[in-house]
């Protein structure tokens, strides 16, 4: 077979199963290959029941003696269903969450292998169950026990079981073609990484875990390596090839605006602004992140970025990741301006059809100096006179192939400034945002009262939103978040929804409340939104939706439930949504016990304010998890590479693409495999 066969092609492998194998995003054979085992089962190490203590990663082998079904959450809309296991040395509890399809399959007598965490039992009086469960298999029956060895361990959907991935795979190399090379010869040779075939058989062939390690190790330093590689050369082609807007150095104009700014600039405003001001004022364009703490002020600095680009004679656009964000930033610099000369306009779509030419006619005429909206900003309908700043907020919704949207724009580049409150470790911006000069606001505006955050079980949640009524009836605003439900992601909408029938029906009848969720159409969610902004709804329950928000300063109480499911990047940014006010606030997180591993993040937020410090104590208790997640948008999915563990090859791919950029051949080798395998991520810089 050919690399892009499709699947169907393999014996066993009929209509039904092509389309099932689609939906996993295989469809040709190379995709088959590249479908990688989500993890491993040890069975030459199998632990006794007898010798397992809490906080320990093993792996057990326990024959189910009984099963035990209950519900779960508000209203009962969490399926909990628990395995007890002997293994003739002692027993160990499984528990998996909405997967109901489980229990036909738990039968008495059947065997489980698993590998994960081992914890204390929740309510368990002492007794051990395995907590996270990386790998498990439960033997079909008459299945005598698995092969010794390395098991590997596929993501797959129903009618395609582990058996099945496995005899694929079998039949799939057997009939494959060698794999080409992606890595230049020296480079390979220099970091002594394995071949590249040989990697990926090794990964679903393994023969011992340490070959699995160094596979991993070389296919995970291959796709850090060309991301870096592109990020690398997309930055020295603006540099290079691109001709700039270059600003003159700041006049009366951003004097003006900073004097009257109702606060002095923190040194670290004041650091980014001269980073920034150094930045437009050369030929080039400027690509440059602040990445500041919650509140740290980053608005600020751009508003000073933005007035000079107009004090040179260009147009400048402010983009917010949402419609009531947007209209809150254009109020903001509505004020900040009022005793200037400078023009704002706000692209909606609230605006009617008359309006909405109207102010296109005006962006092009050059009518509006600084235009705030959302990406719409950069769309072709959207024409400017002269185009020198672009700012975004949240750059993670803002990738790669928006900033080469940019380049598109004329005879000149405009400069481009992103911000972002998202609390990223020092090593894993080289990955997200490679291609940018970045600058850091560590410190918080003098005077900012510092959010008081505890950490609470679940017996305390009736005295919780006793207190939050409490704060309520004084006067604030209230949140409670609601979080995505790992084990099935449909289960999002109905547990918002459940807690929010609780409440609004329980505690807070007759208060005005509200919810918002992502599967609300984008007018509903902005109407709960606005209701919330304007403080008529006082409670607002809401899925993650709310972590890039609006700044409600009556908004004094932050309740999260099952907040050990979140990582503590996203704990901040949720906590970043109050303590804006002059009004002391709250941060109540709710979890599911006292051990852990998870609620170690609790404590850590209960003793850490800085975002930063937060992320860097994410890196080091977090497992693999969505640390990641949206940030990585435009560099494509990382199969192999996680870079919350794998920062010690992060670092040596970043130092390989830079030696790569000093060797013309091997520049000229990784061009080629960037424009076959991300012409879509880094097209711009492979016409060049």
């Amino acid at each position: 077979m050919e690399l892009l066969d499709g699947i169907g092609k393999l014996s066993g492998v009929g209509p039904k199963r092509v389309a099932l194998l689609s939906q996993l995003g295989i469809v040709t054979l190379f995709d088959l290959l590249m479908y990688f085992p989500r993890a491993y089962i040890d069975q030459m190490t199998v632990t006794p029941f007898s010798r397992l203590s809490a906080g320990m990663e093993a792996t057990v082998s326990g024959v189910v003696a009984s099963v035990r079904e209950r519900r779960s959450g508000p209203g009962g809309r969490l399926a909990v269903l628990t395995a007890y296991l002997s293994d003739g040395t002692g027993y160990l509890a499984m528990t998996w969450f909405n997967q109901p399809f489980l229990k036909k399959k738990l039968d008495a007598g059947r065997r489980i292998f698993a590998t994960g965490r081992v914890d204390y039992a929740y309510g368990g009086h002492g007794g051990l169950a395995m907590t996270q469960m990386s790998a498990f298999e439960i033997l079909e029956d008459g299945e005598g026990a698995p092969r010794g060895g390395m098991l590997p361990v596929y993501a797959t959907k129903a009618n395609l079981n582990q058996n099945f991935f496995r005899g694929l795979m079998a039949k799939a190399f057997s009939r494959k073609p060698e794999l080409p090379e992606v890595i230049p010869e020296g480079v390979r040779k220099r970091y002594g990484l394995m071949g590249r075939d040989q990697a990926v058989a090794a990964m679903h062939f393994p023969k011992s875990s340490g070959e699995i390690s160094s596979a991993r190790a070389r296919l995970a330093f291959e796709e850090l390596y060309l991301i870096q590689c592109g990020l690398l050369l997309l930055k020295k082609r603006t540099r290079e090839k691109e001709q700039g807007v270059r600003h003159l150095m700041s006049g009366g104009l951003v004097q003006k605006v900073e004097a009257s700014l109702p606060f002095r600039l923190t040194g670290g405003q004041s650091k980014a602004w001269r980073e920034i001001a150094a930045d437009m004022e050369k030929p080039v364009p400027m690509r440059r992140l602040v990445q500041g703490d919650v509140g740290s002020g980053k608005t600020a600095v751009a508003l000073l970025a933005l007035v000079k680009t107009v004090e040179n004679g260009y147009q400048g656009a402010l983009m917010a990741p949402t419609e009531i964000l947007a209209r809150q930033h254009y109020e903001t610099f509505s004020r900040l301006l009022q005793d200037t000369e400078v023009r704002i306009g706000l692209l909606s779509g609230k605006l009617t059809a008359k309006q909405h030419e109207e102010m296109l006619a005006a962006i092009a005429a050059h009518d509006v100096d600084i235009v705030v909206g959302t990406h719409a900003l950069i769309q072709d309908k959207v024409v400017y006179d002269e185009l020198g700043l672009v700012v975004t907020d949240e750059q993670h919704r803002f990738g790669i192939a928006q900033r080469a949207e940019l380049n598109r724009r004329g005879a000149k580049t405009p400069d481009v400034l992103v911000m972002t409150a998202t609390p990223i470790p020092r090593t894993m911006t080289l990955t997200v945002y490679g291609d940018l000069d970045v600058s850091r606001i560590e410190e918080l505006p003098p005077g900012r009262k510092p959010v008081r955050t505890f950490a609470r079980t679940e017996e305390r949640r009736a005295l919780i939103y006793a207190f939050a009524k409490k704060e309520i009836e004084a006067g604030r605003q209230a949140y409670v978040v609601c979080p995505l439900i790992e084990e099935s992601e449909e289960m999002e909408l109905p547990s918002a929804e459940a807690i929010y029938q609780e409440l609004s029906g329980g505690v807070f009848r007759g208060i005005p409340c509200g919810l918002v969720h992502g599967k609300l159409k984008p007018k509903e969610k902005e109407a709960v939104m606005r209701s919330f902004y304007e403080g008529k709804t006082k409670l607002l329950v809401a899925t993650t939706v709310i972590e890039v928000g609006v700044d409600v300063p009556n908004a004094t109480v932050m309740v999260v439930e099952h907040a050990e499911r979140f990582g503590l990047a996203q704990l901040h940014q949720l906590r970043g949504r109050i303590g804006r006010g002059k009004y002391q606030s709250y941060c109540i997180l709710i979890g599911g016990g006292k051990e852990g591993m998870a609620n170690e993040r609790l404590r850590a937020m209960e003793r850490t304010a800085s975002g930063f410090d937060l992320a860097e104590a994410d890196l080091r208790l977090r497992g693999p998890g969505q640390f990641f997640g949206s940030m990585q948008h435009g560099l494509g999915d990382l199969k192999v590479a996680n870079v919350l563990r794998d920062t010690d090859i992060l670092l040596r791919a970043r130092r390989a693409a830079m030696e790569t950029m000093e060797e013309a051949r091997d520049m000229r080798y990784v061009i080629e495999v960037l424009r076959i395998n991300y012409r879509d991520r880094f097209g711009n810089i492979l016409d060049a």
